[in-house]
């Protein structure tokens, strides 16, 4: 249980954990309507399997899809749907395709929602299946659909499961009082999720501020008595929570550039999926809910409340006192890492950890600042937890130059803000970052589809000139039979 080496660079950032975490946890009733997007985080869309008036009750499947990188969605109340529409949500380009469910103050369950009898008479194939069908996502701010991870994994023979408890961002800490609170139930998750992805042993991973937190996972796995899970505690550094850069520090190896976890012998998943899981086997549930943190200066009792998903903001808002002070920006996720959000109208999503209510006082110092010229001070790449050079990504990204910036791996950038937060010109070099990556990725599929449009065109002249040739040399072979002597086709009339 002692403390494990970091992973390079990184800062110790100031927290704001402590008015949230106090507090018991809320939970936040079914509303009386939830908005619930198709895309629930990963840029891909699950496809509506109900219409428009039909009833659903709580767990009916409303979503869902054959897509690895998007999760099946399931309604977390009883009533009827109400539209079918694109909606404001708190998603990459900030729309998505929404099912509106109106609630009819029931308690109607789908037949389908029953507990698991025995988990581990289950194949792991089975495991993973049942798990996609359930929806279960990462709930560590990704969203990333849970079975796709664990199907990865064994296909790749992972030997260890990391569960992510770091939580390292400053205002962020439903994981941490999941932890004080659901232990037992993060560790029977732990050894369904190991079962499923095939791997040998499991480490629960924690950051040392999380005293509480320790103490509690550390009885549930000593009430398990199973050696193979583990508890390692990591010394509290932001972004320590990063993927890579928890494996590092609780594995000891680096998952390679372009790869997967998996490719080092690591999977990794969040405590709060874990407790999903484990919801799931007990409970017979599908995700239908999640804990959130609601905080910020700008509400009036910053708490965690566990919420349906598809809940609108406002109402996580009102469970927290509501609005107090002057608010500037609503944002989904921590201040590092977090999007900035149109309104409070938008659903509760599966990546969603955070409500973050942020006021002049939080985010003040950057608001409105003045881009200044780079100074050279190398700040950014001494932060820089992938070892990156922000300086010359920064170069190659205003020049969009695409080579150079696939030569500097402005794709291992993991957007956690660093190289913004110490940059003293006030440069927004994550932001720039980001769009690099997604005008590289455009730029690519262009060329893949330059590529692919030649590539047809060649055939369509290889086939043109190979159906020229065989008419040319049956011409020929005609020609040649009508010249040969005493042949008939000499066309002789006398």
């Amino acid at each position: 249980m002692a403390a494990r080496s970091t992973f390079h660079a990184g800062l110790a950032l100031d927290a704001h954990k402590q008015q949230a975490c106090g507090t018991p946890i809320v939970e936040l009733p079914p509303p009386t309507q939830v908005v619930l997007a198709l895309d629930q985080g990963t840029g891909y869309s699950a496809e509506p399997v109900v219409t428009v008036g039909e009833a659903v009750a709580v767990g009916t499947l409303v979503a869902r899809t054959d897509h690895p990188s998007a999760s099946a969605v399931h309604a977390p109340l009883a009533g009827i749907v109400v539209a079918i529409e694109t909606r404001e949500a708190a998603v990459q380009g900030g729309r998505s395709v929404c099912i509106v469910i109106d609630g009819d103050g029931s308690d109607r369950i789908d037949d389908s929602v029953r507990p698991v009898a025995d988990p581990a008479a289950l194949s792991p194939e089975e495991l993973v299946q049942r798990l996609r069908d359930a929806g279960i996502a990462g709930l560590g701010g990704a969203g990333f659909p849970t079975a796709t991870k664990l199907a990865s994994a064994r296909n790749l023979g992972a030997h260890t499961l990391v569960l992510n408890g770091a939580e390292c961002e400053p205002w962020i800490c439903c994981d941490d009082a999941l932890m004080r609170s659901a232990a037992d139930d993060i560790v029977l998750g732990a050894l369904i999720l190991r079962r499923a992805a095939g791997t040998v042993r499991c480490v629960i991973a924690i950051e040392d501020d999380k005293p509480a937190a320790i103490a509690a996972v550390t009885r549930a796995i000593e009430r398990l008595r199973d050696d193979a899970l583990t508890l390692a505690v990591v010394p509290a550094v932001y972004p320590q929570g990063a993927e890579r850069q928890l494996i590092t520090a609780v594995a000891g190896v680096e998952v390679p550039s372009g790869g997967l976890p998996a490719d080092a012998g690591v999977v990794c998943q969040n405590v709060a999926t874990a407790a999903a899981v484990a919801r799931w086997a007990t409970r017979g549930e599908p995700m239908l809910s999640r804990l959130v943190t609601v905080t910020g200066s700008g509400v009036a009792h910053p708490c965690n409340v566990r919420a349906p998903i598809g809940t609108p903001l406002a109402a996580l808002i009102a469970a927290s006192g509501g609005y107090r002070g002057k608010p500037l920006r609503l944002i989904a996720g921590g201040s590092m890492t977090g999007r900035a959000l149109p309104s409070d109208e938008v659903g509760l999503t599966k990546a969603m950890n955070c409500v973050l209510v942020a006021t002049r006082d939080d985010i003040g110092s950057r608001l409105g600042a003045v881009e200044l010229p780079c100074i050279r001070c190398g700040d950014c790449a001494d932060a820089c937890p992938v070892g990156l050079l922000p300086q010359q990504l920064l170069r190659a990204a205003l020049a969009d130059a695409h080579d150079t910036l696939r030569q500097l791996g402005v794709r291992d950038c993991i957007d956690c803000g660093l190289c913004d937060y110490v940059c003293p010109s006030q440069i927004p070099l994550a932001h720039r970052f980001r769009d690099a990556r997604r005008r590289l990725h455009e730029a690519e599929a262009m060329a893949r589809k330059a590529a692919d449009a030649r590539e047809r065109h060649d055939l369509r002249k290889r086939r043109l000139q190979a159906a020229a040739t065989a008419e040319q040399q049956t011409f020929e072979s005609v020609r040649d039979r009508a010249r040969r002597p005493g042949d008939d086709s000499t066309g002789d009339t006398n």
